[in-house]
């Protein structure tokens, strides 16, 4: 049972607002690729953040354009699949995860913002840490000095207690 025109158009215009509100955009081809493999990806994207979903290669290229993925148009052949995200390289880095681990599924390109990627780019950008480890790196640096302070801090104070403690083990 295919979809109705209207509910084409509210697709296309569904996933037209999504390509305007994300950063990476992955699409595969998932040819022989099970059920249950296609759930543990959508499940593995979906907890960070991003989707993975299989559209119709006509309504695929309807919905971006207008967006900065338009360039992506050539890639909609056959079986194909997007993942997206707002973290740039959250797609990218699940979906290059799953594709070593799952030879069927096979990336064919992306984007990032309006520059195109090729399956070697993609591959790139998912070696790249996500805008979450990133941002747990900068707290880590970020509170390094304070805790180098204390330690600093309270160094003098244990030098004097074990002086203090040897000092009394002397019995003098």
């Amino acid at each position: 049972m295919g979809l109705s025109r209207a509910e084409k158009e509210q697709e296309v215009a569904t996933w037209n607002e999504k390509f305007q509100n994300v950063e990476g955009v992955v699409v595969t081809q998932y040819s022989g690729s099970t059920v249950s493999e296609m759930q543990e990806l959508r499940s593995q994207l979906r907890e960070n953040g991003a989707e993975y979903k299989v559209l119709k290669n006509k309504l695929a290229k309807l919905a971006i354009k207008g967006t900065k993925f338009e360039h992506l148009d050539e890639m909609f052949k056959g079986p194909t699949g997007v993942a997206i995200s707002s973290d740039p390289v959250a797609a990218a880095k699940i979906t290059q995860k799953f594709a070593d681990d799952h030879k069927q599924f096979v990336i064919i390109g992306g984007g990032l913002g309006e520059k195109p990627l090729d399956v070697a780019g993609v591959e790139a950008l998912s070696k790249l840490p996500s805008l979450d480890e990133i941002r747990g790196k900068l707290v880590g640096l970020i509170q390094a000095p304070a805790t180098k302070v204390a330690g600093v801090l309270q160094a003098p104070a244990g030098q004097l207690a074990r002086l203090c403690g040897a000092y009394a083990a002397t019995g003098e």
